[in-house]
């Protein structure tokens, strides 16, 4: 798609969350560049401010900071009233965060802030951005999901609950958004070299096939009208495939060796 047609289908302004760090970075990065104005939306406020400063100097667009904890129930709709007045075409509903090793080890606020942020805020922007997508009658809607909602994760079990519920919040949506012009795609990175492994316990070092922010984020954004789901890594894609194709019981017995390992 060229850079007038993606304006004229998504702009004029972009909504991204978690555009402080990694792949939402990424993506506001992108958008700019191509011309998009922006809503940036974040915990960390002057991560932010400085992406936005940077941003406006390189790419001459407009870009909001909005601060917002998104394991607060009320962010989603704050977020949505901060953006009334803005004609947004795309909301990228990145923020996200995930926890690792065994289920009975994760704290029971860190479970309930990951379902917040992951499950019910993705959800309740959808919520109070889909009717405004249907009277314009085209734009975009991108959540961030992973290879792991593709599968019970076991040492990841909660977290990839989060993404599966994601998949399956994007898959009904493109059936029903679809046919009016509103493009939904679900994004399932595998390994991606951002903050969110080590803040997992994870040296990306030890990761095969790990992809930079950027490519995963140009890639899902070239795939924006190939929903409903996307794997942006082929490695992962294939491999998730392979375990998809076992029998069940196989699969997570393999994927329980991996994880201890």
């Amino acid at each position: 798609m060229s850079t007038n047609n993606f304006i004229e289908q998504y702009g004029p302004v972009a909504l991204v969350t978690g555009a402080s760090s990694g792949i939402g970075k990424s993506f506001a990065e992108i958008l700019a560049a191509k011309g998009l104005d922006l809503v940036v939306v974040a915990r960390r406020s002057q991560r932010l401010e400085e992406s936005a400063a940077r941003l406006r100097a390189q790419h001459g667009v407009r870009v909001r900071v909005h601060q917002a904890d998104l394991s607060v129930a009320a962010a989603a709709q704050e977020i949505v009233e901060a953006a009334s007045s803005l004609d947004i075409g795309l909301v990228v509903s990145n923020a996200g965060f995930g926890l690792k090793g065994s289920f009975d080890e994760g704290g029971p606020k860190a479970l309930a802030d990951m379902l917040m942020v992951n499950c019910h805020t993705a959800m309740m922007l959808a919520r109070g951005f889909v009717p405004r997508l249907r009277k314009r009658k085209k734009g975009g809607i991108i959540f961030t999901s992973s290879v792991e909602g593709l599968i019970g994760v076991p040492f990841s079990a909660a977290y990839a609950a989060t993404k599966a519920f994601l998949i399956s919040l994007g898959e009904g949506l493109w059936g029903e958004l679809t046919p009016e012009g509103i493009d939904v795609l679900t994004l399932c990175p595998g390994a991606t070299d951002t903050e969110a492994p080590g803040l997992q316990g994870i040296d990306t070092k030890t990761l095969d096939h790990v992809m930079s922010a950027h490519e995963v984020a140009i890639r899902t954004l070239d795939n924006l009208g190939n929903g409903p789901v996307y794997v942006a890594s082929d490695h992962y894609k294939a491999n998730f495939e392979r375990l998809l194709a076992m029998p069940r019981r196989e699969a997570l017995s393999a994927i329980a060796r991996s994880m201890r390992r």
